[in-house]
Formats: structure tokens, C-alpha cells, sequence
């Protein structure tokens, strides 16, 4: 029987063989295609050479020639520069001091990134009180703070939240049956010079209290939000509606926290990120916070004041020349800030240049032509402004009858170029005139 079956066996494996010997390719083996070519990639955003050709000042002041004659322009001034060699190409009265608005910010940007590190948070804390059941909210300049629920969104990314600082108040078993808020970190006027008040309920401004929540807005996700008349006392309430405390048992009262125990902290998101949300969006109040974090790391007052002197301060320890600068807050609302364009320029000049490393960021804090920030709805609707579309970055600022922009721009030919252009006495079209000239920078292939 072992023997038939051996049979067998050796009988299939001779058929097997057989099979293979005789039979042509398998269809398996034919439907096999060859394997295609590597993929290889060609990036529609390539970096700028060194090498590229530098403007001729003589040609590149007759191709801007057409757009400066735009009479909605009012009284303008500006200056271009190359960014490699920070040669100047093209001035007008860039000496002059002007109105500059919003621009302001690309001051309280850079003198940040110069005094500051950029994980910098700022921390919001609660103190047992003075008396038993009383809390002390002490704000440290944090105006991101929320009061939205955990899983409910919250207007700045990564918030610290009031619900936060509640729950880490009620497991020290503390019955609170009262909140003091605690001002005392920022000291002087909580408007500015220049400030109109009717911005507070238009949502461009808020008192600048140490501590507020949404920078202030009385409806936290609404981008037309009004501001807060009494932004501290609404944090304080926030947090006694956490403890469900009475909000009538809230009161401010600078100093209150004295030398008392901490109980509960949350921090702000990190500087960079607020940077970047008070540069794109032209935050004024973000703008006032961090200006105030300059002043505390330079020892000086958290003002206004202080706030000035101490970005001013760091912008000259750098090397750039702020001669004219006359300014009354960190964020250009004050229709009584001078700057000239030659201090604009040079310090986006040291951001785009290799002198200042640490200003490297601010030229990714620009908003972009076309695609982001207060500059996502320009450059896009004329033949003359969409070469500019994604290739100038700047941060703008408007007041009115002034409009401004201060940032760099890619020429037609491949050179970078660094810019600051001030109109005041605008006319009807004033904003649309200046787009206009510094989209002329893109177009130009302005070499000799």
C-alpha cells in the first residue's frame, strides 16, 4: 500500500514538472506592467536669489511715477529698500513724521521679538484674601483670558479659561463667598491719548485693565463684537459665576492680592501666537498687552508710557533709527502717533536682513497679499493689484483719511524689497491709490 501511494506521488510531481516545462509565460506574469518613472517634484514657491538684479533707482521712481500722481494718495510718504544690501532705491519725505496707524504695530512686534522669548506666557492668578471667603483675582496682563465653558471654542487659540482657575479654587475646600480683582500690574490711564471712546462700544478698543477676557469683547465670538466699559469687573464676575458666588460680592481693588497665598494660575498662549493674532487680525488691545510685556522685561512701568519708551528702547538698542517717533500707545489707534517711514522701513529692513536673527519671525507675521489677515480681501480684483497676490507681505493700518503699509515685496525680476509707504489726507479712494503703488513694486523689473 506505501508503495502504491509512492507511486502516485512521484507520478504528479513528473505531470507538475512537465506542466512548467511545456507551458508558455502565465497570463498572472503578463499582466504585470513595468514600474513607472520616479515622481519628481517642481515647487511653484522656490527661494529668491542673492543674485537676482537690484532695481535702478531711476527706473524704478518713473515706473512708481503713475501711481504716485494718484491725487487720493493726499500727502505721502516712503521709502524702498533692497532687502540684501539695505540700499535705499526710492524715498519721498521718508523723514517726515506722519500718522502712521496700525503700521505702529510692526514697532510693538519687533521690539518684542527682541526683549521677549518667544514661549513667553503671561499668567493669570487667584489669592485666598484678606478676610475668610474672599478670593483675589490678580490679572498679569493676559487679555486672551476666557470665561466659554471647557469643550465650547474660545475667540484666541489655547485660552487659559476662568473655568480653570474655578475648579483649582474648590479643591483647596476654600467657601468663597466673595472676588477681589487685583489691577495693580498695569498703572496709569486705562485709555490712551488720542483714543476716542465711542471705539470701546465700535469693538476697536478696551480700557487696558491687567486683566480681561477676550481682550475685552462683550461677545466673545463675534468678530463685530463690542468692547467692555469695565473689562476687569467682567472677569471678576466670570469667575464668581464659576463659583456661584453672587456677582455683587465682585469688586476691584488694586493691590488686594498683597502678599497672600496663590491658590489657583493658568497661563496665556505662548508670545508667538499672539504675535501672529496681533499682526494679522490688527489687534489693538493684543497690541497694548504685549507692548506692556516689553515695558515689565526693560523694569518699566506697565503704562502706556512705559510701553512706549520700552519698544522705542529696544528698537534703538538694535541699531534702528527712530528719530521723529512721537507715540502715545503700542498699537497706532491714536490719531496723535507720529513715525516716519524711514523708521517703518528700516526696522522691516533688520527683520528681512541677516543683522537681527531674532526679527527673522516678523517677516512671517506679515499678513499676505491676497491670502491672509486685514490683507486676505486685497489684491485681488484689478489687473494692476494681483501680481502683488501672494508675493507682498504687510502689515497695514487705517485710520481716517490715513492709510498705510510696511512690509516686503518679491519684484518681477526675483529681488526682495522692503517697503514702508504713509498717505495721510487720503481722498475717498485713498486705500485703493496705495494698493495700487505698492503693487507697481511687484511689476517692476526695474534693473538697469
Amino acid at each position: 500500500m506505501a508503495v502504491g501511494l509512492a507511486v502516485l506521488v512521484l507520478i504528479a510531481v513528473v505531470v507538475v514538472v512537465a506542466a512548467l516545462l511545456t507551458a508558455g509565460p502565465s497570463t498572472e506574469a503578463a499582466a504585470v506592467k513595468p514600474a513607472p518613472a520616479p515622481a519628481t517634484a517642481h515647487p511653484a514657491v522656490v527661494p529668491v536669489a542673492d543674485s537676482a538684479p537690484r532695481p535702478a533707482p531711476h527706473r524704478l521712481a518713473a515706473m512708481l511715477a503713475p501711481a504716485l500722481a494718484d491725487p487720493n494718495l493726499g500727502h505721502l510718504t516712503g521709502q524702498v529698500t533692497d532687502a540684501i544690501t539695505g540700499t535705499s532705491l526710492w524715498e519721498q519725505e521718508a523723514e517726515v513724521p506722519m500718522q502712521p496707524a496700525s503700521t505702529n504695530k510692526t514697532l510693538t512686534a519687533a521690539a518684542a521679538l527682541l526683549t521677549l522669548d518667544r514661549d513667553a506666557r503671561l499668567t493669570t492668578r487667584v489669592y485666598s484674601g484678606s478676610r475668610p471667603g474672599a478670593v483675589v483675582l490678580k490679572g498679569g496682563g493676559d487679555p486672551t483670558l476666557s470665561a466659554a465653558p471647557d469643550g465650547q471654542e474660545t475667540w484666541y487659540h489655547d485660552a487659559a479659561r476662568i473655568s480653570d482657575l474655578a475648579e483649582q479654587v474648590r479643591s483647596t475646600g476654600i467657601e468663597v463667598t466673595a472676588v477681589q480683582v487685583d489691577t495693580s500690574t498695569y498703572s496709569g490711564p486705562t485709555m490712551a491719548p488720542g483714543w476716542d471712546p465711542l471705539d470701546i462700544d465700535g469693538g476697536d478698543i478696551a480700557p487696558m485693565e491687567s486683566v480681561m477676557l477676550d481682550c475685552g469683547r462683550t461677545q466673545p465670538v463675534s468678530v463685530d463684537s463690542a468692547r467692555s466699559h469695565t473689562p476687569a469687573l467682567d472677569a471678576g464676575r466670570a469667575l464668581a459665576a464659576a463659583l456661584e458666588i453672587d456677582p455683587a460680592k465682585v469688586s476691584v481693588q488694586p493691590g488686594s492680592a498683597g502678599g497672600a497665598k496663590e491658590i489657583a494660575a493658568v497661563q496665556s498662549p505662548p508670545l508667538i501666537p499672539r504675535l501672529r493674532e496681533m499682526m494679522n487680525a490688527s489687534d489693538n488691545v493684543m497690541a497694548e498687552a504685549i507692548g506692556r510685556e516689553v515695558a515689565a522685561e526693560r523694569n518699566l512701568p506697565q503704562s502706556f508710557d512705559g510701553a512706549v519708551r520700552a519698544t522705542l528702547g529696544a528698537l534703538e538698542d538694535a541699531g534702528i533709527d527712530t528719530a521723529g517717533a512721537r507715540l502715545f500707545d503700542s498699537s497706532g489707534l491714536s490719531v496723535d502717533d507720529r513715525l516716519t517711514a524711514e523708521t517703518l522701513d528700516e526696522v522691516v529692513q533688520s527683520a528681512a536682513g541677516s543683522d537681527h536673527p531674532s526679527l527673522r519671525p516678523l517677516v512671517d507675521l506679515l499678513p499676505i497679499a491676497g491670502g491672509s489677515g486685514t490683507l486676505s480681501n486685497r489684491y485681488l480684483d484689478t489687473a494692476i493689484v494681483k501680481p502683488a497676490a501672494g508675493f507682498l507681505r504687510a502689515k497695514t493700518g487705517s485710520l481716517t483719511g490715513t492709510n498705510s503699509l510696511a512690509g516686503i515685496v518679491t519684484d518681477a525680476s526675483g529681488r526682495v524689497l522692503t517697503f514702508a509707504l504713509i498717505s495721510n489726507d487720503a481722498g475717498p479712494t485713498g486705500r485703493i491709490a496705495l494698493d495700487n503703488l505698492a503693487a507697481t513694486l511687484r511689476r517692476c523689473g526695474c534693473s538697469a
